[in-house]
């Protein structure tokens, strides 16, 4: 800052670097603030403000993994709304196959129309299992069991943190898998005369399981082909014509057991739906507050920032009024001469 006496001094024009001075720091205030204006942003380098530019990045990193979660969400939704939509189909399956297990379970039936019925069970449980076959997300299979057994768990992550996912457990519900409580040995259903089959068959496999009596007749399960029951493949059902009403009457319960089997399947999606439909919800309000606070710490008020703009104008204009000045002050020494 100038003092006293330094107008009277030539070599060194002290006035002039003052206003000079002021007017350069005008002329950056001036550019950071229409730069704040342009880019909407009050800090644009870390050097504006150090710290608040470490906390706004720490938000923008969490921001964008709540964004991606809740895409992950999205997709988790997708897998359970194609399984819930085959449980639906195969429900309607099971449904059908017991109105028809208790059409045969009445005694006004012949032995012919019984026969067909065990052919439209026989077809009704293909379905099933094609079904399940087809039931595929990404090239993974969901419900047919291949590549797991038991239950299929799908993790999905839920959140930005390593801890926050959610798992699903999805069980297979082909015919093996679902009549699988149902006492009876599933590796094929034979009806088997009980008089004058079993007593031979049993004592001759008996290391393949224990049979099933059902009155009249058996339920016997076994890869060996037998002469009065017939075996196909694993997890199909084959239905003697010979069947009986006590037969079909036995069905109706592994039918049952089957159904309830598909309902708590069923209610394990629909829990699994809605702790994702929570998280959801959850994501959604997180995103918010988190980018609120990132707008506070780096985006520009630009109503205070064009105020500002035009108080750092009305000072450029004056500073460079009084370079102006201080620069013509050495003329005042001409007037000694």
């Amino acid at each position: 800052m100038g003092s006293f006496g330094d107008i009277n001094r030539v070599n060194t024009n002290v006035q002039a670097l003052d206003a000079q001075y002021a007017l350069n720091r005008v002329n950056r205030d001036l550019e950071l603030s229409r730069n704040k204006q342009v880019t909407g942003k009050q800090i644009n380098k870390s050097e504006d403000d150090a710290a608040g530019y470490s906390i706004a990045t720490k938000l923008k990193s969490r921001v964008a993994g709540l964004e991606q979660s809740l895409q992950n969400i999205a997709d988790a939704k997708s897998i359970l709304n194609i399984v819930e939509s085959s449980f639906d189909t195969i429900m309607d399956s099971l449904i059908e196959m017991k109105s028809l297990a208790t059409q045969a379970s009445n005694e006004t039936m012949s032995h012919s129309d019984r026969a067909l019925i065990g052919d439209q069970i026989e077809a009704i449980g293909l379905d099933i299992n094609e079904t399940a076959n087809q039931t595929v997300y990404q090239d993974k299979e969901l419900l047919n069991g291949t590549g797991y057994t038991g239950s299929l768990d799908l993790t999905f992550q839920t959140g930005e943190r390593a801890e926050d996912t959610i798992t699903a457990s999805i069980n297979a519900v082909n015919i093996s898998n679902l009549f699988s409580n149902s006492g009876f040995w599933l590796e094929g259903w034979h009806f088997l005369d009980w008089s004058s089959d079993f007593d031979s068959l049993y004592s001759s496999y008996n290391g393949l399981g224990a049979p099933e009596h059902l009155g009249g007749a058996g339920f016997y399960g076994s890869a060996i082909n037998i002469s009065h029951g017939f075996y196909d493949s694993p997890g199909v059902f084959n239905i003697d014509d010979n069947a009986t009403v006590a037969d079909y009457n036995s069905f109706i319960g592994a039918i049952d057991s089957a159904i309830d089997t598909m309902v708590d399947n069923m209610n394990s999606i629909c829990i699994t739906q809605s702790s994702l439909s929570l998280r959801e919800d959850a994501l959604f309000k997180s995103i918010t507050s988190n980018e609120s606070a990132k707008s506070r710490i780096m985006d520009t008020d630009l109503a205070k920032e064009h105020s500002e703009t035009i108080r750092l104008q009305i000072l450029q204009k004056t500073a460079t009024s009084a370079l102006a000045q201080a620069n013509n002050g050495p003329q005042s020494v001409l007037g000694f001469l």
